[in-house]
């Protein structure tokens, strides 16, 4: 049995923190559709006037973020007293939980910034756990060849065209993957099988040039939505890049106000009055 398409769309230009300009994968409207994930944002430029005034402090709770940085050079502080550098090839993770304040600010004042923010949903059981931060250094995230792929576990593993991916990261609530795979070296179109457990939604995102399934063409910025279940089948054109993105759904109700994700409107307000009243981050 192989997975099916549900639905594509093209990524939406727009701008967030102080003005950092960028593409909006997924998010805002029937955000079940994506469960576990929340929100992708891909930014970059190599205008410095597009990204230099970063995202100053905000607040977030009640679930994850993981920001990959393709090219640039990003520090993150928080009300933790964390600071941390993020940069080619980097990953940094932070789990908000109950609450967390921090910025993240480029360290460039020029040159080429690409990268992807991602935000996983935590179960209601954890959406106010401590919350925590870790930066991944380039050659600390798991990278796996075969055939002509090239793929970089951000997190998951899992199995594709028959051998196994490695992780150094897993996420067991909702046994995530998040995997960059591109083809550079690819002289001819590279065909990919990844096997994706049942009941799990797969979401693909065309980072750099074009994918093929089923004799159709995707171009870059599209993402594609799939069933969940069977093998998904793809075929990469040369020198391409991908994000797969499977997970287990949580099934539970999700209410979102900006940096704010729970289970329900009166844990929306509480989380707004704590902010307001500075105890957003106390336990």
């Amino acid at each position: 049995m192989k997975r099916s398409l549900i639905e594509s769309s093209l990524a939406i230009p727009t701008s967030d923190g102080d003005g950092v300009k960028l593409n909006r994968v997924f998010g805002g409207a029937d955000l079940q559709r994506y469960d576990p994930f929340l929100m992708m944002d891909d930014f970059g430029s190599d205008n410095a006037d597009d990204y230099i005034s970063g995202f100053p402090a905000h607040p977030h709770r009640g679930f994850r973020t993981i920001t990959y940085m393709l090219e640039g050079h990003f520090e993150h502080r928080d009300n933790m007293g964390n600071v941390g550098g993020i940069k080619d090839g980097g990953v940094q993770w932070m789990t908000a939980g109950r609450g967390v304040i921090h910025s993240e600010m480029p360290k460039q004042t020029g040159g080429k910034l690409r990268g992807f923010q991602l935000w996983l949903n935590l179960p209601a059981k954890d959406k106010m756990m401590d919350p925590d931060y870790e930066n991944i250094e380039s050659e600390d995230i798991a990278l796996t060849r075969i055939d002509d792929l090239v793929i970089k576990s951000v997190m998951g593993a899992g199995v594709i065209n028959g051998q196994n991916v490695l992780s150094h990261k897993i996420i067991p609530d909702v046994e995530s993957c998040y995997w960059d795979i591109s083809n550079p070296e690819a002289e001819l179109s590279t065909n990919l099988s990844a096997s994706i457990p049942q009941g799990h939604n797969a979401l693909v995102y065309v980072a750099q040039g074009q994918l093929t399934f089923e004799g159709r063409s995707y171009g870059a910025k599209t993402l594609l939505r799939f069933s969940d279940e069977g093998e998904l089948d793809l075929e990469m054109a040369p020198e391409s890049k991908i994000m797969l993105l499977s997970g287990k759904p949580l099934n539970e109700p999700i209410a979102q106000y900006g940096p704010f994700v729970m289970n329900s409107q009166e844990q929306i307000q509480e989380a707004i009055r704590d902010y307001q009243a500075g105890t957003l981050t106390q336990a």
